[in-house]
């Protein structure tokens, strides 16, 4: 796998974001994250945008991170929001996603952050299992959904 920083408006982004969010419709029957995302939001040193290429250059994994501070929607100072975390189907379970964890986590220490956080949902227990298993702990609700019975966020020490 090469896994490599890009724009968040790449076209390779912008494909797995569209595959992303029809898995999230599928799951949840609401077309997708409605978090508003940015371009800007990851670009560094305030945030990142990686893809995971595969060995004929095709884009099959994609995830971000992007600084939250204080904003009265429950995040804290230091936050680097994990964003967009996704495999495609046929490349599951290969460890591809742990991979792009901890790299996404290396890249948010680097850049001063001291807490990885991230909201999933109750219907992804793939992303759950994984973010449990890489030492997240449930944390106060925070973002766009953190009033959605369905929501469920965590976080990590930096």
């Amino acid at each position: 796998m090469n896994i490599r920083p890009v724009p968040f408006d790449h076209p390779d982004a912008l494909k797995l974001n569209d595959e992303v969010q029809a898995e999230y419709h599928l799951r949840y029957g609401d077309g997708g994250d409605a978090t508003a995302l940015d371009a800007s939001d990851f670009t560094p040193p305030r945030g990142v945008y990686l893809i995971a290429y595969d060995e004929n250059d095709r884009p099959v994994a994609t995830g971000g991170w992007r600084s939250q501070d204080e904003n009265g929607e429950g995040n804290e100072d230091g936050d680097a929001e994990l964003k967009r975390m996704f495999v495609i189907e046929e490349m599951r379970g290969r460890g591809l996603a742990r991979r792009l964890l901890t790299t996404l986590e290396d890249d948010a220490r680097a850049a001063g952050r001291s807490r990885m956080v991230l909201e999933t949902g109750t219907k992804q227990p793939e992303a759950i299992a994984l973010y449990v298993s890489s030492g997240y702990e449930p944390c106060t609700k925070f973002g766009y959904y953190r009033h959605y019975e369905s929501s469920l966020c965590y976080a990590k020490p930096l």
